[in-house]
């Protein structure tokens, strides 16, 4: 591999991580926290006008999708999972989201786009770098996605594919009937809400402007407080704005008022030693009603021991007094903002515990405690601060998704590696077989057989046909020559050669010995027409035509037995060599379609090796790597057939070759000719390949 190989490799799968790895990161995020990217896909439908008009059931729909796909493509991404659809998908989904942030940049509707939820909060600024960062690497992993490696083979890919589908969403499904994991919001269980609301000494203070204006004699001017201008003025209006920001305490936006007095009850009850009950419901309109007996046995269980027990909303008197007509509900309501009470718990409603103004626990309304209710609450579970901590929550990520894919990968590359050792056993059998029959294969037939392909009229053809005859008839070469012309061809060209010196094929057969298939020309017609040959598996063929080993079986049956000797190809994909599969897909090429015949009827066969990634792309294999294959090739011929017959047959290679590299490609000991398309078709290049016998 050359150094700018390895370079773009390197940087290639750094770019697929750096991507992979934000993608999986914001995805969780946001899955665990529906409900959160339910707000946001709220504020969204706010700034385009939307709001009503989608319904919040959808936006609920959406926001666990939206976290899903991202989550999955991440892993899929990360475990280069179908490389090329996944990278291009990715590309589309950053180009689109680039867009969305630059949008936000210009019109600035939110002010945080919601990308990685609570747990990192980026300006608008910010994200739309990010976006621009992560587009550019996705771009350079899109266009080269086959240098992605792989952890895992394709075969079990389906694995990872439905378990990271159902893991995601049976976490987003979780976390909306219960609370989120991670709870990356100010309001988390261990926080004291009246400390989290204190200015540190000596923090910088948020500076304010303010400008007046003021009008005398019908004229206007703007003043501020340290050139305020004499009472002959008349005050208009004024302005005020923030001129520098200041320190802002994680908690700002929290207070608690008597709505009917405009009481600020806040520092009353959050200062309060003790336990402390705070039903928290935004809207009690929306609220889920279903567990309101739950709710109502707390509320005695409060006033057994003596526990303050409110209900924080910011919903109007309608909405409450709908809400006690509904519940029988006795407790007092105060008001609180729904922005906070939204931040404060993910449910609707959701209960804290406070004591001595910290919160000790949440709740969702699905999960509120019951069985604690039977003790007092400083003798139960239900006052303590719960264990559940981050590590905790950490480690169950680790054993129900982390370690099964893990576990996956190790059992996968182990398999793989085995694999591989039992396929460089194999490769090094075929080394001492090809040295120990270096000698040997001076008995087998040396072929140069040119493949015309859809070229050529008729004219032509016996032209070209007629050069090569008369460019052979002076001096006899050291192989057999072969063209395989088009049907109509066939006849033509058979009367101008010389079948001494050029044999005649057809580049291909039906499957069938006769009848009503239109188009189709069987082995006994091209037979008829003085060719000898047939060529058989091409890969164009394959690809084009969808001809399948048994296919193929069929023609060779039908060639056999009218005669024809098969020149029968096999080769591979430039991803299935990448991913060094290439024996077994020869092997599988071959076993299909004329390792079932006899050894008699296999004295007919000559092989081609024809390496697809260098059919028509002026790539060709390195003389190495096709000896390597070609002596592959002959191994399993000899498994098969045994020795004498693996060194009896002729196995040519195809792919590019030219005048200017044959000599290197026939010097390999295993290589007995060329199977030659473009050069075939000008006879100073074909007549060259079939010289490099000479060299």
């Amino acid at each position: 591999m050359s150094a700018d190989h390895r370079m773009q490799k390197v940087t290639v799968n750094l770019c697929r991580i750096i991507v992979a790895l934000t993608f999986i990161f914001s995805g969780f995020v946001k899955a665990i926290d529906p409900i959160g990217t339910l707000y946001k896909l709220q504020d969204y439908s706010e700034a385009v006008h939307l709001q009503g008009i989608v319904p919040d059931w959808l936006l609920l729909v959406m926001a666990v999708l939206l976290a899903a796909v991202e989550f999955c493509m991440g892993i899929f991404l990360l475990f280069a999972i179908q490389r090329r659809l996944c990278s291009r998908l990715i590309v589309a989904f950053m180009a689109a989201m680039t867009l969305v942030s630059l949008w936000l940049v210009i019109a600035n509707p939110v002010k945080d786009c919601g990308c990685f939820g609570d747990a990192l909060q980026l300006t608008n600024t910010e994200t739309f770098v990010k976006n621009i960062v992560l587009l550019g690497c996705s771009i350079i992993v899109a266009r080269k996605p086959l240098a992605m490696f792989r952890f895992i083979s394709e075969s079990n890919q389906w694995i990872v594919i439905n378990y990271t589908a159902l893991f995601i969403l049976v976490s987003s499904g979780l976390s909306l009937y219960y609370l989120p994991l991670f709870d990356f919001r100010p309001y988390h269980i261990g926080v004291n809400i009246l400390q989290g609301m204190q200015i540190p000494k000596g923090a910088p203070r948020p500076q304010f402007e303010t400008t007046f204006i003021m009008e005398k004699d019908g004229q206007r001017k703007e003043f501020t407080l340290n050139d305020y201008p004499d009472s002959t003025w008349k005050f208009v209006d004024s302005k005020t704005v923030q001129v520098s920001e200041g320190y802002i305490p994680p908690i700002h936006d929290f207070t608690i008022e008597d709505n009917k007095t405009g009481e600020d009850l806040t520092k009353k009850i959050l200062g309060r030693k003790g336990y402390t009950f705070l039903l928290i419901a935004p809207h009690l309109e929306q609220a889920d009603d279903s567990n309101f007996g739950d709710i109502d046995q707390l509320y005695e269980y409060a006033g057994q021991h003596d526990i303050p027990f409110y209900c924080l909303t910011a919903s109007t008197a309608k909405g409450i007094k709908r809400w006690i007509d509904i519940t029988g509900a006795e407790y007092p309501f105060y008001m609180t903002d729904a922005t906070t009470l939204k931040t404060i718990v993910r449910s609707n409603p959701g209960l804290l515990l406070l004591k001595d103004g910290t919160i000790i626990n949440k709740w969702s309304h699905n999960d509120l405690p019951g069985a604690e209710l039977s003790r007092p609450i400083t003798q139960s579970a239900l006052g303590k601060m719960p264990k559940n901590s981050v590590p905790g929550k950490i480690l169950k990520i680790v054993l129900w998704f982390i370690l099964p894919l893990f576990l996956l990968t190790l059992a996968d590359r182990l398999w793989a590696w085995s694999k591989w050792v039992r396929l460089k056993e194999k490769k090094n059998k075929t080394k001492l077989y090809q040295l120990f029959n270096q000698k040997e294969n001076k008995m087998r037939k040396k072929i140069v057989a040119g493949n015309w392909k859809m070229n050529l009229n008729l004219q032509e053809g016996v032209a070209l046909a007629k050069e090569i005859n008369e460019a052979l008839a002076a001096e006899k070469p050291n192989c057999d020559v072969v063209i395989c012309t088009p049907f109509i061809h066939l006849a033509s060209v058979a009367q101008v050669l010389d079948a001494n010196k050029v044999g005649l094929g057809a580049e291909n057969c039906a499957d069938k010995e006769k009848g009503a298939y239109t188009g189709e020309v069987s082995a006994e017609m091209v037979k008829s027409t003085g060719a000898q040959y047939v060529i058989l598996g091409h890969s164009e063929r394959r690809q084009y035509y969808g001809e399948t080993v048994e296919i193929l079986k069929e023609k060779v049956q039908q060639a056999l037995k009218h005669g024809l000797k098969i020149i029968f190809c096999c080769g591979e994909t430039l991803e299935e060599r990448e991913s060094n599969r290439q024996n077994a897909v020869v092997k599988a090429e071959l076993d299909g379609s004329v390792f079932n015949l006899t050894a008699e009827e296999w004295k007919n066969i000559i092989l081609a090796y024809e390496p697809i990634w260098a059919i028509g792309t002026g790539k060709t294999a390195t003389s190495d790597q096709a000896e390597e294959m070609l002596c592959y090739i002959r191994s399993i011929v000899a498994e098969k057939y045994g020795k004498e017959v693996a060194e009896e047959t002729s196995i040519l290679y195809g792919g590019s070759c030219k005048a200017s590299n044959a000599p290197e490609l026939f010097s390999k000991p295993n290589i007995d000719g060329g199977l030659i398309g473009g050069a075939s078709l000008k006879t100073a290049d074909f007549k060259g390949i079939i010289d490099a016998w000479k060299k």
